[in-house]
């Protein structure tokens, strides 16, 4: 792209919204993707592309260019400190030019783990289809490349890609694992060479492991979402791997959770490594660890059928977001843990236990202000909740709730919600007499065929 004329002269006015505009016209990068590369919000680079206002500060201008692989020359600056090494391997495409070098990075990042061989449906449209999805991340990666090409990073390219890691994780709660899957399993490729291909301090290499097992737990839960439980089982391995070589116990606790939630998910048991992730993070991590790991492992023991050792574990989980120390700061991957979902979780639980009396008011509190935005999870757990009703004897409101649950999930990237309904579907066969039932059984068959 860097070779067009048009590109050529927005750059050298320093017109990138005209450069944002021609970018998603001929590169086919959405706005949000070059918003979170160039740590711009989306609606700005909107305005921008669309004439309204402008980027005219040397800082601003420097870390576009640097976000997007643009050499120094093309915009009136000194070459940039990564144009002044040699790079490790030519662009992908000629035709995209440095925008999008970094996406060589991702067909290296092969080794670690087998990371190449875990499986992508086999064939060699999905081993394309993998690569292009990593040309449409690799703006952000760009400075990645530049502190691979040259041999040595510090923490400050760590920290700039645990930033671009927490953005990018957010996408989870607006998004289902079949459309963000591609994407973080491109950003574990970019960090994993970086691990290989880099030098660094010995403490930044434990950084870099401690991002890989970040990424490799976000890359595992999107391909669980989407319905990909061998890939995500294999990557929650690696992020126990990383973890563990990184010694941060609290990542590798929760790498054990993801194995755990994805084991009851699947009909195994979990107990046992939902009790092994809260043992190896210890009672020294952060409250919201703690909390996540004792939620997950009260989920595993009420899958079991097993309510005593249920209430226990959501107890603990509790007394970690509320107790001593609660207030005391964790992790960014754990920051989504509050009181509220705790309170869905106890829902959940109770549900799984059949006993409505306890699951319906907690799962009725906590969804009465979810945001319709977070379709996925809240189509989730608005099934619990019909669960929960019918197992009370509200055939109607179940009804009502499920309805609610499957129009919510219309459209989203998760095989999960419609995995749930049709679950619950069969429950309200014996039910078919009453008129809402019926209509919502015949709705469903009409969608299925």
């Amino acid at each position: 792209m860097l070779d067009r004329t048009d590109v050529q002269s927005a750059l050298k006015r320093h017109d990138f919204g005209q450069v944002f505009k021609l970018a998603r016209q001929w590169g086919g990068i959405s706005f949000l993707k070059i918003a979170d590369a160039c740590d711009i919000k989306p609606e700005r680079v909107g305005k921008l592309a669309r004439g309204e206002g402008a980027i005219t500060t040397y800082e601003k201008i420097a870390y576009i260019a640097d976000a997007l692989g643009i050499p120094g020359h093309m915009i009136g600056l000194a070459p940039r400190p990564w144009e002044q090494a040699p790079t490790l391997a030519s662009p992908t495409s000629s035709e995209l030019g440095p925008l999008f070098a970094s996406a060589s990075l991702l067909a290296d990042a092969r080794e670690f783990g087998d990371l190449g061989t875990v499986d992508l449906e086999g064939d060699e449209v999905q081993r394309r289809k993998f690569l292009a999805a990593s040309i449409g991340v690799a703006t952000g990666a760009a400075m990645a490349q530049g502190a691979a090409a040259s041999r040595r990073i510090g923490p400050r390219q760590v920290q700039h890609l645990k930033r671009r890691a927490t953005r990018l994780r957010s996408l989870d709660d607006v998004l289902g694992g079949a459309d963000t899957r591609q994407m973080y399993r491109a950003e574990l490729g970019t960090t994993l060479n970086l691990l290989r291909n880099a030098s660094y301090a010995e403490a930044t290499g434990r950084q870099l492991l401690s991002l890989v097992a970040e990424q490799a737990q976000q890359a595992g839960w999107a391909a669980f979402d989407a319905g990909h439980q061998g890939e995500a089982s294999a990557l929650y391995e690696k992020a126990l791997q990383a973890a563990t070589e990184a010694g941060d116990r609290a990542l590798a606790g929760n790498s054990l959770a993801f194995m755990a939630y994805q084991q009851v998910s699947t009909g195994t048991s979990g107990v046992a490594t939902a009790a092994a992730s809260c043992e190896t993070a210890s009672l020294n991590a952060p409250p919201t660890v703690r909390a996540l790991l004792f939620e997950r492992r009260a989920w595993a023991h009420a899958k079991a059928g097993q309510a005593t050792e249920t209430e226990k574990a959501l107890g603990q989980a509790e007394e970690a977001l509320t107790g001593h120390g609660s207030d005391r700061p964790g992790p960014d991957w754990a920051s989504w843990v509050d009181t509220r979902e705790l309170q869905i979780m106890k829902g959940r639980c109770w549900t799984e236990l059949h006993r409505p009396l306890r699951a319906v008011p907690a799962l009725e509190s906590a969804l009465a202000d979810f945001n319709d935005a977070h379709a996925r999870d809240k189509s989730l757990y608005l099934t619990w909740l019909a669960h929960a009703y019918l197992d009370a004897g509200e055939v109607e409101q179940s009804t009502a709730v499920i309805t609610r649950a499957m129009d919510l999930s219309a459209g989203i990237g998760s095989v999960r919600p419609q995995q749930r309904a049709n679950e619950f579907l069969l429950r309200l066969q014996p039910h078919r007499t009453l008129t809402p039932v019926a209509e919502l059984l015949d709705r469903a068959a009409m969608v299925i065929t």
